[in-house]
C-alpha cells in the first residue's frame, strides 16, 4: 500500500461509516486506481461508466497528421485520454518531434504526457480548463503558428476558436470517439436506490449529461438528489442547470487524488457537524 492510500485509509477507519458508498463514473479501464483508493481508504466504490471510449472513425486522416507532425509549432491535448490514444497511436509510427511544443489542459494530461518521457511546455497554474490555458501569456499572439489539437469526437471549440482569432492556423486530431453506453432504465434505477449511495464522481460534463440520460425519467428524480463531486466550475454550472438540489463539490480537477480528498472533506465536514449537533 503506498504512502498515499495509508494516511487516506487511517482518516476513513476514523471519520468515515463502513457502508459508505460512492459511484464512479470513470470509462471501464480508468476507473481501478480510483476505486482502488477509495476502497483502501476504508469506502465502497460503486463502478457504473458513464462513457464509452472507442478508436476514431477516419484513421487514415489521423495517419496523415502523424506524417506531418514536425509542420506545427504547438500540439494541444485536452484530456489524458486524447494523450494515451495520441500518444501510443504516435509513438507506435514516429518518434516524437523535438520541435513540436507541448500543451495541456490540467495535471492529470500533464502527467499521462510525463508517462511517455515528454515535458509539457504550457500547462494553466491554477484553472485548469481551456480558458486557463488560453490566459497563458506565451499564448497570446499566435501569428504564425500552426497548432493541432488532440481530442475526441464533438466537444468545445473554446480553443480552437480563440487560437485561430490570434492569428494560429489551427486543426483537430480526433484520436478516439466517445459514446453513451447502453443500460437498461430499471438496472439503472435500482442501482440509484440503493441504501447510502449518495454521493457520485462526475469528470466532465459530457458524463454528466450521459449519466442523466442513462437514468430515464423516474431515475433522473433520484439522481438530481445525489451529491457530485465535479472537477470544476463547468461541471457545477451544469448539474445546476439540470436540476441537481444540492450543490456539488469542486475538486479543483479530474485527477483522483483531487477527487479522493474532496470525498475526504465531504466527510469532514459531516464529522464536524454531527459533533455541534451532540
Amino acid at each position: 500500500m503506498s504512502c498515499l492510500h495509508g494516511v487516506a485509509a487511517r482518516f476513513w477507519m476514523s471519520c468515515c461509516a463502513v457502508n459508505k458508498r460512492v459511484l464512479v463514473t470513470r470509462p471501464a479501464g480508468q476507473a481501478d486506481r480510483l476505486c482502488s483508493m477509495i476502497e483502501a481508504a476504508g469506502g465502497e466504490a460503486v463502478r457504473l461508466p458513464a462513457i464509452e471510449i472507442h478508436p476514431p472513425e477516419d484513421i487514415q486522416q489521423l495517419e496523415s497528421m502523424v506524417a506531418e507532425l514536425d509542420t506545427f509549432h504547438l500540439a494541444v491535448f485536452v484530456s489524458a485520454n486524447a494523450v494515451h490514444r495520441g500518444m501510443e497511436f504516435i509513438l507506435e509510427r514516429r518518434q516524437w518531434p523535438a520541435g513540436v511544443k507541448l500543451a495541456a489542459v490540467g495535471p492529470t494530461s500533464t502527467s499521462a504526457i510525463e508517462h511517455y518521457g515528454l515535458s509539457v511546455d504550457y500547462v494553466p497554474k491554477h484553472e485548469f480548463s481551456s480558458e486557463g490555458l488560453l490566459a497563458i501569456d506565451s499564448l497570446q499572439d499566435m501569428h504564425g503558428k500552426r497548432v493541432i489539437i488532440f481530442r475526441g469526437n464533438g466537444g468545445r471549440s473554446k480553443l480552437y476558436d480563440s487560437l485561430t482569432a490570434r492569428g494560429a492556423e489551427v486543426v483537430y486530431a480526433e484520436v478516439y470517439r466517445r459514446t453513451c453506453p447502453v443500460i437498461d432504465f430499471q438496472t439503472m434505477l435500482d442501482l440509484l436506490q440503493q441504501e447510502n449511495l449518495d454521493v457520485i464522481i462526475i469528470a466532465s460534463n459530457e458524463t454528466l449529461q450521459n449519466l442523466c440520460h442513462m437514468a430515464g425519467p423516474q431515475g433522473r428524480r433520484i439522481l438530481r438528489e445525489k451529491l457530485l463531486v465535479v472537477p470544476g466550475q463547468r461541471q457545477l454550472v451544469l448539474a445546476e442547470q439540470l436540476g441537481f438540489t444540492k450543490t456539488p463539490v469542486v475538486a479543483g480537477n479530474a485527477s483522483d487524488e483531487a477527487f479522493l480528498e474532496a470525498l475526504k472533506n465531504i466527510i469532514s465536514r459531516k464529522d464536524a457537524k454531527a459533533q455541534r449537533k451532540k
